[in-house]
């Protein structure tokens, strides 16, 4: 995949650089009122969270909130069109003092300027064994 001068990866890019920083709203924000977020596999959080207020409503809100500390870094942010791949590392304490180091590889669909879409894959073992159930996505939409 190439990055050269691509605005899709500097739009990634951009987000992900805010969130390093501490500012977790940056996806919020770069996020299209129609966003979907995808869980694959066959696990509590599976499907689809969708539109925008449902992802930071039922989704991001009360994962947030499960956190003391959290902080996501991309290790790599590749792109070919309207499609980005970020590699990327979380680094949290919940609220009841557990660590959660998190590996992370997200898709994004990039469309007119906004994220579209994201398919994350992640360790779901360690979801369901530090976090709080928050799945799965309102009406038990599944992706399998």
């Amino acid at each position: 995949m190439s990055d050269t001068k691509n605005p899709n990866v500097e739009l990634v890019r951009g987000v992900f650089d805010r969130m390093a920083a501490g500012d977790m709203r940056a996806l919020g924000a770069a996020m299209a009122e129609d966003f979907a977020w995808i869980f694959p596999g066959d696990w509590s959080w599976a499907g689809t969270w969708a539109p925008k207020s449902v992802v930071l409503q039922q989704l991001l809100g009360p994962l947030m909130a499960q956190f003391a500390s959290y902080r996501l870094v991309a290790d790599s942010v590749l792109g070919d069109g309207d499609r980005v791949v970020v590699q990327a590392r979380g680094h949290g304490v919940t609220v009841r003092g557990e660590a959660y180091e998190q590996t992370y590889c997200m898709v994004f669909h990039v469309a007119e300027g906004q994220l579209a879409e994201v398919v994350e894959y992640c360790n779901t073992a360690l979801v369901e064994r530090v976090l709080e159930p928050i799945g799965p996505p309102p009406g038990g939409e599944r992706d399998e």
